[in-house]
């Protein structure tokens, strides 16, 4: 239990930690310091380094998160109501994630090679919004975790 907990908290934090790093400052100071041009090139590597970093933290979340639940504490009928809720949670960010990746995250690629600026500004907005409902719900989850065996 102890090492799954460790991979399970760990893979939280590259996540939501990345997710916050990149909406709160790099998105920021992208947006003023660079032309759409090099600015949407500088997100499509960024997207293109993370998200090999979030499939591989979805993957230890869910594996770690279900074998917890399952191997150790008998199924969800002998979790509290807050591990429920996480897993709620983590599963739509999953699927948010999932949405970014496979929708707009492939056009802003095809845009950024076909030197497509406005496409690729409207799909990188997309991706911003996405990725703000995401980190909220890390965030609350962050929360739930912590602080949900207390209430």
């Amino acid at each position: 239990m102890p090492i799954a907990l460790a991979l399970h908290v760990l893979s939280a934090v590259i996540w939501v930690g990345g997710m916050f790093f990149a909406y709160m400052c790099l998105r920021p100071v992208a947006g003023q310091l660079l032309e759409p041009p090099v600015r949407l090139q500088l997100w499509r590597q960024v997207f293109n380094k993370f998200f090999v970093w979030v499939t591989l933290a979805v993957a230890v979340l869910l594996i770690t998160g279900l074998w917890m639940i399952f191997a150790v504490y008998g199924g969800m009928g002998n979790v509290r109501s807050y591990i429920h809720t996480m897993l709620l949670l983590g599963v739509i960010m999953m699927a948010i994630y999932g949405h970014v990746f496979f929708v707009p995250y492939q056009r802003l690629g095809r845009a950024v090679m076909a030197e497509n600026w406005p496409e690729g500004g409207k799909q990188l907005g997309v991706i911003r919004k996405l990725i703000a409902i995401n980190m909220s719900l890390g965030l609350l989850v962050v929360v739930i975790a912590s602080a949900g065996r207390y209430l």
